[in-house]
């Protein structure tokens, strides 16, 4: 076996690669679009093609007011009620299902810890909004584990709503202790090089020294190999053939054309990863020496 690589950096992509993403997206959709269907005396089908345009239009298959904009359910509403109100049972039945299957990937934390120890920063990236991003973090108990996460600032609350509706308790249960929130310009997406080439920068290492993580051939080890940094394809956390994914492929905020190349598995249509984790995240700790990140060179901006 080759010795390790040196390493002073790593980056990582958060769902589906250091949590579980998917599973409680499904069990938590599944739970809202039964409760709605229930209520409103409407057929599933005849929910997801709104479902969809609604998440579409706000970028993300994660959008909390996703009850409230539904034009489908209004005639279902009683008179001096909001929609909110009304279907609180299902809201109810998604968020528990969200808490029940929300937590780490086996050997995440312990890998997370075991390279903090050796003074390596550890810096995530992803294409989920800050709220459910810092939920899941704080849900987790990563807060402290990662230096900092990049993420797109939240969408906005359609008008005349207030977003402290959605909050159970104070503002500060909210907030991250450790873990630094850095913006990333809203429509910038993967495989765009820009937002993984700025943190290298941040960060004052070079992209030699620098270890990309990710579950996505098509986002994440592509943008990667763009920068020329270490791409690692998280293989464990893909869950495209899974026959419950094609739920999320109806209501996905994704093209269709991105939906399509995900899947398509043909060589040549997806780049081809150098290293591969095929059982879990702590195969990386066999794969590369990391190191301190230098400190005196990391932008403190």
């Amino acid at each position: 076996m080759a010795d390790p690589v040196p390493a002073r950096l790593l980056v990582v992509d958060l769902d589906d690669t250091l949590w579980y993403w998917f599973e409680p997206w499904y069990a938590s959709f599944r739970a809202l679009l039964g409760g709605l269907a229930g209520q409103s005396g409407l057929a599933e089908h005849e929910l997801l093609p709104e479902i969809r345009q609604i998440h579409q239009k706000r970028g993300t298959s994660e959008y909390s007011w996703l009850v409230d904009e539904l034009e489908v359910l209004r005639p279902a509403v009683p008179e001096g009620m909001t929609a909110r109100e009304y279907f609180d049972p299902a809201l109810h039945a998604q968020n528990s299902a969200r808490l029940v299957h929300t937590g780490l990937r086996e050997g995440v934390r312990e890998s997370l810890e075991s390279i903090r120890t050796a003074g390596t920063k550890i810096v995530a990236y992803t294409e989920s909004l800050e709220f459910w991003t810092r939920w899941r973090i704080l849900r987790t108990e990563t807060d402290g584990l990662l230096d900092a996460y990049y993420s797109s600032p939240d969408h906005d609350a359609p008008l005349g709503l207030d977003p402290s509706a959605l909050r159970r308790f104070s503002d500060d249960s909210y907030q991250l202790q450790v873990t630094e929130h850095r913006h990333v310009a809203r429509g910038v997406l993967k495989p765009s090089s820009e937002v993984l080439s700025q943190i290298i920068a941040d960060y004052g290492v070079s992209p030699e020294e620098t270890v990309y993580v990710g579950d996505t051939l098509m986002k994440d080890i592509e943008m990667a190999q763009r920068v020329g940094v270490h791409d690692v394809w998280a293989k464990y956390g893909v869950n495209h053939a899974d026959p419950r994914y094609g739920l999320l492929q109806s209501v996905s905020h994704w093209t269709d054309e991105m939906v399509r190349k995900e899947q398509d598995e043909r060589p040549g249509v997806n780049p081809t990863a150098t290293w591969v984790l095929e059982r879990g995240f702590d195969e990386l700790l066999g794969m590369f020496d990391f190191r301190p990140t230098r400190r005196s060179d990391a932008s403190q901006g």
